[in-house]
């Protein structure tokens, strides 16, 4: 008797628990009437079929088959398993190699022909739903009513689909928040004394700048929303999910694809206060090029806070003009659990003097060939690859030419016809032909660039000659240097020291290498260290 496994998957949780039970006891029966022996059941509950990812029941029934700890996998219909074509193809190819059969209730023993079929119907089934869901909700907002989500400042009218009632308490956060903006105050402060009274926040743990500013792109914050004052916008933003991680992200659409309504029932504030608060973010929002261009500092948006990770950005000065940088949580939203103020030309001190002897390290340099290595392999492989594919096709585009040209030739079938297709399988062979004069030929991975360790080497000379010179007088190569090597600088506060710095440098190998190493530009981070300031050499190794 064979072993055989059960699978069963339903979609959100708008849906009956029972149905899991439902699908297991239909596959049991199955099981009963195929003489098969029921070894485990499987599971996910309230898990999207557009993804493998993030379906624990899936991926430890694929565990299990890899152990072949059976012989059958038993569903109710093959879109339980999955709705993407490629997913489903990759599930019966992967199980086929393992010798496991796929039965569905409804239709028996799977085969290729049924999963290509049921694959696209399934996909084409969830994109319709996509477009359908989509419809409706436009609809919706045509006649002013909620398309989901919720608005700080609202709530849904229970009983009512759609309807949403203004909350007065959050109102009036709402009202206080456009209203100090144009008095103004600045994003960064208005969030600092609503955290400070303790007041909720729309969602997370805080109040901080980009929950009031927003980001006008995407026309989100509180101070883009419209609906504040009685005009409902929709499709700011789409959501698209990420083929391989599983998760869905947000993308915004074109303002033309913007769908406004105005529902003066919902105004928070007046047309006139929100568009005083719309000309003063323009007016703000207006910076010199340059300083859009280049960083202020060396290490200016490198620097984490150790408490919380956080960026750290500069704080002032003190009496003697040096600068102080503090945790941007504590300075934006005051939450960062043990906020610290350093000053700036420690922490460069600190990062440039363990960057050097960190750098020539023989563990940092092994670590940094190694890695190099790896990636050249990478990059090796998928070179072979993309010419063996197009040298495979360029060979059938070929032989297709010369069927055509024959035929023509000894007048079988119409030349009307088959001239065209000839000039086209042409065009195409032309362009699988120049992109083959592209491709670099294929080689050997090289387990060390030649230029490798000199490039290395002149890195670390470039750069302690930028320091040299630099760091005095302001020079922008010495930025350039540093930014080109770090990855992120995060700071440590060194309890066994007054004043004393701890900093962890995590760094960019594809800098040391150059581009020529890495033609696709990978940016690797190659390794961490810690420096200490004040100490000779900076630290002990990695």
């Amino acid at each position: 008797m064979k072993r055989a496994a059960i699978y069963a998957r339903f979609s959100t949780d708008l849906q009956d628990e029972r149905s899991i039970e439902d699908q297991a006891s239909l596959c049991r029966k199955y099981a009963e009437r195929e003489s098969l022996d029921v070894v485990a059941v499987f599971d996910d509950r309230a898990r999207s079929g557009g993804s493998i990812l993030g379906r624990d029941g899936l991926l430890a029934l694929m565990d299990k088959a890899r152990e072949r700890s059976f012989d059958v996998i038993v569903v109710e219909a093959l879109d339980r398993l999955s709705r993407d074509m490629e997913d489903l193809a990759g599930i019966h190819k992967r199980l086929s190699f393992l010798g496991i059969e796929i039965r569905a209730v409804h239709e028996g023993v799977v085969n290729t022909v049924l999963v290509g079929l049921r694959g696209l119907v399934g996909q084409l089934y969830r994109e319709d739903n996509a477009h359908k869901v989509r419809r409706g909700q436009a609809g919706r907002v045509g006649k002013g009513l909620n398309a989901g989500g919720l608005t700080y400042g609202y709530e849904p009218v229970a009983g009512d689909p759609g309807k949403r009632s203004i909350v007065e308490a959050e109102a009036e956060i709402v009202r206080r928040i456009f209203r100090e903006y144009v008095d103004g105050r600045t994003p960064r402060d208005i969030a600092h004394d609503l955290n400070a009274e303790r007041i909720t926040p729309p969602r997370g743990r805080a109040w901080n700048a980009s929950t009031i500013n927003g980001n006008m792109l995407r026309g989100n914050g509180i101070l883009n929303n419209e609906l504040y004052a009685g005009r409902l916008v929709w499709n700011k933003v789409r959501m698209v999910k990420d083929p391989d991680t599983g998760k869905r992200i947000s993308r915004p659409n074109a303002e033309s694809d913007w769908q406004a309504t105005d529902v003066p029932d919902q105004a928070i504030v007046s047309r006139e206060l929100f568009d005083a608060a719309q000309k003063r973010k323009k007016a703000r929002s207006i910076t010199n090029p340059n300083q859009q261009r280049r960083p202020r500092h060396i290490l200016s948006g490198l620097l984490k806070c150790a408490a919380c990770g956080a960026g750290m950005a500069s704080n002032g000065k003190d009496p003697s003009g040096r600068i102080r940088i503090r945790c941007s949580a504590a300075t934006e939203s005051g939450i960062c659990p043990d906020p610290k103020t350093f000053y700036l030309d420690t922490v460069e001190a600190a990062v440039l003097n363990g960057l050097t002897a960190e750098l020539r390290h023989p563990e940092v340099i092994a670590e940094y060939v190694r890695t190099y290595h790896a990636e050249r392999k990478r990059l090796t492989a998928e070179a072979d690859r993309k010419r063996l594919r197009l040298e495979r096709r360029l060979g059938e585009l070929n032989r297709e030419i010369d069927r055509l040209v024959d035929a023509i030739a000894k007048g079988q079938g119409d030349p009307a016809v088959l001239g065209p297709k000839s000039t086209l399988l042409d065009g195409e062979r032309k362009k699988i032909t120049a992109e083959l004069a592209e491709t670099a030929p294929t080689t050997e991975a090289v387990a060390l660039h030649p230029a490798m360790l000199a490039r290395y080497e002149e890195q670390l000379t470039r750069l302690q000659a930028a320091l040299a010179d630099g760091i005095r007088n302001g020079d922008t190569e010495c930025s350039e240097a540093i930014r080109d090597l770090i990855e992120t600088v995060t700071v440590f506060r060194d309890s066994t020291r007054a004043g004393g710095v701890q900093v962890e440098i995590s760094g960019r190998l594809t800098a040391l290498l150059g581009e020529q190493a890495y033609p696709n530009r990978v940016r690797g981070v190659w390794g961490k260290m810690v420096a200490e300031e004040g100490l000779e050499p900076p630290t002990q190794g990695l």
